[in-house]
């Protein structure tokens, strides 16, 4: 058969695009970005489709998305993980999955602000009712739950006081009436805590935070077992959350590094919570580590390594002293996330001021005298004296 010559524009469409025979073992992944991929015929199509294995729509499957699935599911010692485009979107794809009209939730009142929107603003809207309950009163948790509970959902340590949850008993509780344990594990990490070993269903990580740890990529994570991920699988594919392969590769490189990062970061948070207690000018510390903290016997219990690496303290309820004391930091910066690499603080009020009453703020717990720290790995002694010299405003105003 004569070779056909085809014209420029067609040959630049195809030239370089096929590197299947190159002998090629790169010591870094590549990307894969492609959104569709080159079906022989029908019958392959099928095959692929019909959840054998290989790729043919990047919605569907990403060889960089499975990647990071293949890690996360080994350090969360799961089955299986779904990779979403956000936090957000791995909790939304969980909720959504297994609540339906008429069933009722139980949640911690002590979550991310957020999940509390989605809790209130669209869960509520098709029919699903919320309780929400102190997780540090385990009577209260049993009373709450209802013949229709179907989900009971938590974080591990709570955002922004660090309180610490008993999920044993939360599992326990849960799993005699018959309803899934959804947890959000971004505050503790697998480092800290595996919640599927303690016989959670389903854990959700914000890849954004310490996972990734390097304040580029926006992602989140849903690990559980094969059954359950198959369903949020179909769940995700409809709601089409899934993420991209550039931000994957990257969460995959970061994640590399983060038993180094978070175990610092972790070490870290110990020292600058000890000495934030002893500072004349902080009312209240909270950090599990200290044995101050309410739930620190419980933390020494089911924390493998530390007691993460966020802290939250008081300092005096004036707007424009905190506004001071945080020019004042020449190291630490005021982020509206957490778990990079650097030192970063929040303002939890500031947060949800527009969200949430005044009155609600307060019964959460956040008063404008509550500040947020998520802890680098800089050198302690240099973020102590951060610390130190910025909290002098509150004595010098």
């Amino acid at each position: 058969m004569i070779e056909k010559k085809y014209g420029s524009n067609t040959e630049i469409l195809y030239k370089g695009a096929d590197i299947s025979e190159c002998n090629m073992h790169p010591e870094a992944p590549p990307i894969c970005p492609s959104t569709a991929y080159i079906m022989a015929d029908m019958d392959e199509y099928d095959y692929v489709n019909s959840g054998n294995g290989g790729y043919f729509y990047s919605r569907t499957a990403n060889p960089n998305r499975d990647s990071l699935s293949e890690l996360i599911s080994y350090l969360e010692n799961g089955e299986s993980s779904i990779i979403c485009s956000s936090g957000m979107a791995a909790i939304s794809t969980a909720l959504l999955t297994f609540s339906n009209c008429g069933d009722h939730i139980v949640a911690s009142s002590s979550i991310y602000g957020e999940t509390i929107e989605l809790f209130n603003d669209m869960l509520s809207r098709f029919g699903i009712e919320i309780t929400y309950v102190d997780f540090s009163d385990i009577e209260a948790v049993k009373n709450a739950v209802r013949q229709n509970t179907r989900i009971i959902f938590t974080e591990i340590i709570s955002n922004p006081l660090i309180s610490v949850i008993d999920i044993e008993k939360i599992v326990d509780i849960a799993h005699r009436a018959g309803s899934l344990v959804i947890v959000d594990s971004t505050f503790t990490t697998p480092l800290v805590i595996k919640p599927l070993d303690f016989g959670v269903d389903i854990v959700i990580q914000s890849l954004t935070k310490f996972y990734n740890g390097h304040s580029d990529v926006t992602a989140g994570s849903v690990t559980s077992s094969a059954e359950l991920c198959k369903k949020m699988y179909s769940s995700q594919l409809r709601l089409g959350c899934c993420l991209d392969p550039n931000s994957s590769w990257l969460a995959l490189r970061g994640i590399r590094t983060m038993g180094l990062r978070v175990s610092k970061q972790i070490e870290n948070a110990q020292l600058l919570a000890e000495a934030l207690s002893n500072n004349r000018h902080v009312r209240k510390v909270n950090y599990p580590g200290l044995k101050s903290h309410p739930q620190h016997v419980l933390a020494e219990r089911i924390f493998t390594k530390g007691y993460g690496a966020m802290i939250s303290f008081c300092v005096e309820d004036s707007r424009d002293k905190v506004n001071a004391f945080m020019h004042e930091l020449r190291l630490v910066k005021y982020l509206g996330t957490l778990g990079g690499y650097r030192t970063s603080i929040a303002h939890p009020a500031t947060a949800f001021r527009f969200d949430f009453t005044q009155e609600e703020l307060i019964k959460m717990g956040m008063s404008e005298g509550l500040i947020r720290i998520s802890v680098g790995i800089e050198d302690i002694d240099d973020l102590i004296h951060d610390f130190t010299q910025a909290l002098e405003v509150f004595n010098a105003r």
